[in-house]
Order: structure tokens, then sequence, then C-alpha cells
């Protein structure tokens, strides 16, 4: 979550409580009996294995990717490799925002999400330091990217900085644009991306099941990913719901996070991502509150968050589908599940609708209609689904 929500996960979740949503697993009405929990064992393997860790490994190769085109665009800076890099920047992005439907566990507990995805970038603050050479030394050091991490403030940090080196008013920036110094930052933040990256993937799946160079990685910049509360990873958790040492006390109890972080996400898009800028009364600040504003990439970002929900409701990613918690909802209640889906169809139109870029159109009647489409009626029906899932 960004600038507006960059809260403990569980003032989140009191804000979120006139929903019904809750992140506490004592607000399961029901104990799991054996047949729910023998539905809902394969809806939750299915969900960490091969959308959770699936999109966070595919993260952290687009970011390594991207992290290979800045150094070669520091050593060569012509316009090819602004653009190999630029493209880089969007795919690792694309992986991104796919995986804001679960936004819990390590990315929250670490607080991952506003280190590497704070918006606006500073940018007052970002000429101050180019201009400071103790700064940029520490950043063109050996380990600049871990000095980028444990110095630089969030709104400094992640795919924005980078995106502004690279991309401006919508276009690639032409290389005679771009400084030695911001190369210097570029590629110390965009390592640091990397390796937070990393730690998303490795917490979710364990360290000795990640690439050897992943593993080394990890070592050489010893990147925490263990909890002191929990042995297990973050996946293994969700895995062993139920069981003794697992923090969610049933399988039905992890099966909600699916519905719940589908919620939170939808929320944030249709009432944060496109309603900050779009409320009549936004004030400047607000104005200035637009995602991905130097590649405007915003209206792509959108859809990547709706994708991410239907990925996670629909239990289908990158070509491999397995039990779903749709399937689930289907039996209980098929008009409950019909209308989410019906509403990830009319979100994916909103957005489409609005017109392009986002940044110069905020305040059409385009996205005013989304924030309602997304932050009402999809929220409300994921809503509906949770209550589904909850009492049945």
């Amino acid at each position: 979550m960004k600038k507006f929500l960059e809260l403990p996960v569980y003032l989140v979740c009191v804000a979120f409580s006139a929903f019904s949503f809750s992140c506490s697993d004592d607000d399961d009405p029901i104990e799991d009996t054996d047949p729910k929990s023998e539905a809902l064992k394969p809806v939750v393997e299915n969900y960490v294995n091969n959308i959770v860790i699936a999109t966070y490994t595919k993260l952290v190769d687009e970011t390594i990717e991207l992290q290979e085109k800045i150094e070669a665009l520091q050593i060569e800076k012509n316009n090819a490799n602004v653009a190999a890099a630029a493209e880089a920047w969007k795919e690792a992005r694309q992986y991104w925002e796919l995986s804001e439907a679960f936004l819990f566990g390590a990315v929250d507990e670490f607080g991952i999400d506003p280190h590497i995805d704070t918006w606006p970038l500073d940018e007052v603050q970002f000429k101050k330091l180019l201009v400071t050479k103790d700064f940029m030394e520490q950043l063109a050091g050996e380990d600049g990217d871990v000095w980028a991490s444990q110095y630089l403030g969030v709104s400094l940090l992640g795919f924005h900085g980078i995106e502004n080196i690279l991309f401006e008013n919508g276009t690639v920036k032409d290389a005679s644009k771009i400084s030695d110094d911001e190369m210097i930052y570029a590629v110390a933040v965009g390592g640091d991306l990397r390796n937070q990256c990393i730690r998303l993937e490795a917490s979710w799946i364990g360290v000795d099941k990640v690439s050897s160079a992943k593993q080394t990685l990890i070592e050489e910049k010893e990147l925490g990913i263990t909890r002191s509360s929990n042995e297990m990873s973050y996946g293994e958790e969700m895995l062993k719901a139920g069981e003794a040492g697992s923090g969610y006390r049933t399988v039905t109890a992890a099966a909600s996070y699916i519905l719940e972080y589908a919620f939170v996400i939808a929320d944030e898009v249709g009432n944060v991502k496109i309603g900050t800028a779009a409320n009549e009364s936004a004030s400047d600040e607000d104005k200035n509150y637009i995602e991905s504003p130097y590649s405007y990439n915003s209206l792509e970002d959108f859809t990547d968050n709706i994708q991410s929900i239907e990925n996670a409701y629909l239990g289908k990613a990158y070509g491999v589908s397995g039990a779903s918690i749709s399937e689930y909802i289907a039996s209980i209640d098929a008009e409950t599940d019909q209308a989410v889906k019906d509403a990830l169809t009319a979100s994916y139109a909103a957005i489409k609708a609005i017109p392009y870029p986002f940044a110069q159109n905020y305040t059409s009647a385009e996205a005013d209609k989304a924030v309602t489409v997304i932050g009402e009626t999809l929220a409300n029906t994921l809503t509906r689904a949770k209550a589904v899932l909850l009492e049945n």
C-alpha cells in the first residue's frame, strides 16, 4: 500500500470492518467440518503454489533482468539500452501489480510494499540526493543497493524512482537526458528492488527452494527472510492451516484470506489509486497522487490489479489452473459467484473506458464510473463471497 495506506495490517482491517472483513482468524463463525476442510485444502494449495509463489518467482526473475539492463545502460548509455531497460521495467512492474491481491505475509510483515512501491516520488529530495556528494559516493559503492535500502526513505526507492530515470511524459527518455549520477542512483535502487523481491519469493517458498544464485544474494546481502514468531515459510504456514504451529486456525481461515485481500486491492484500486485524484474535492497534492506517472503506465497497473484478483479467485494463472475459491462459492451460492465474475468483467471494461493517459484524464466521467464499479461493486461482491465462505 502506498502513501495513504502505509498502516499496519490490523489498522487496515479496522478501517474495513464495515465491510465484514477481519484479519483475525477468531472471526470465523463456524468450526471447520471435515468435508469443508477437505474441499478447501486443494483450493489453498493451488493458491499458494500456482498463484502466490508462481507470481513472486516471475517477479524476481524480471527484477533480476531489469537490474541487468540497468547495469548495461550504465556501462553504455545509448537509446537502445534505455529502451531495453524501460521494457524490462514494464515487465517487472506487471508481475508486481499481479501480486497485489495478496498483500499479506512477508510483503506486509517486512514492509516490502511501501519500500518498493511508494508514490509519488519525492522529486525535491531526489534532486537534493543527486547533488549530495557523500550520499552519491555511498550509492556508487559495491553495496550501494544495501546502503540505499537502509538510508533512503521509501519515497526515494523502488519502481517509481527507476521509472523517473527511464521515462518522461509517457515515452522512453533519450539517453542524453540521463545523467551519470542518475545512473548511479538507478543501479543502487534497482539492486535493492531485486533484493526485496528475492526476500518475497524465498520467504514464501523457503530459502532452500530458490535458485543457487538467489541463495548467494540472500547470503551476501544479508536479506532477512525468517520470522522470530514462526520457523515455517509463509507458504508452508498457509498450507498447514489448521495444524499445530500454523497461524491459520482453520483451513477456512486460510481460504478467507484469498477473498479478504482481493477485497483490499479492489478497494485500493477503486477508491485510492483512481479515486484519490478523481475526487472533485481533491487537493493539489491529491491530484499528484498518480501511480506510474512518468511512464503513463497507470491504466495497465489498474488492469493488472484486477487480473490479480481474477487469478486468485479463479485459481488460474500462467497457463496453470486448479481448485479455486470460485468453484467452492459456486457450489454454495452460484448467484454470488456469478456476481463476482460479472464485477470483474465490468471492472476491466471500466478501466479500458478511461481515456489514456490516466495522468491527464483522472477527472473524467469514465474515471468516476470506475471508482464505483471497482471500489463499490467489485469490493462488495467479494465481501458477499467471503460471507458465503464463512457461513457455509
